[in-house]
């Protein structure tokens, strides 16, 4: 991502934490939600793609450990890509969840 990106999104995060009636701590578990909930979704979308891929003549591909293994690298790799900027999609739940949370509050 760019950094102008990066930096937009890290003003509208620090607008939303200081606008917040929440404690850090439930801030933090809510945005820790919402990246894991993107990871769970990029992994999703990930895994109809890796299930078209034909290893089996390659020369590390192939076996039942490769097809064991396979959906846990999927979700890996979709937590990595939302652990590193994602595709936006845990910006929208952060501030769902924090609506949510702040009205049940109230």
């Amino acid at each position: 991502m760019s950094s102008a990106i990066l930096s937009t999104q890290a003003n509208n995060q620090q607008t939303l934490t200081s606008q917040s009636s929440l404690s850090p701590a439930q801030l933090e578990q809510a945005r820790k939600a919402a990246v894991d909930f993107e990871g769970v979704a990029i992994g999703e979308m990930l895994q109809p793609m890796f299930d078209t891929v034909d290893l089996s003549d390659s020369m590390f591909g192939g076996g039942a450990g490769e097809k064991q293994f396979r959906d846990l690298q999927v979700q890996e790799m979709g937590k990595q890509i939302a652990n590193n900027g994602g595709l936006g999609i845990a910006n929208t739940v952060y501030r769902q969840l924090l609506a949510m949370q702040e009205q049940a509050q109230s």
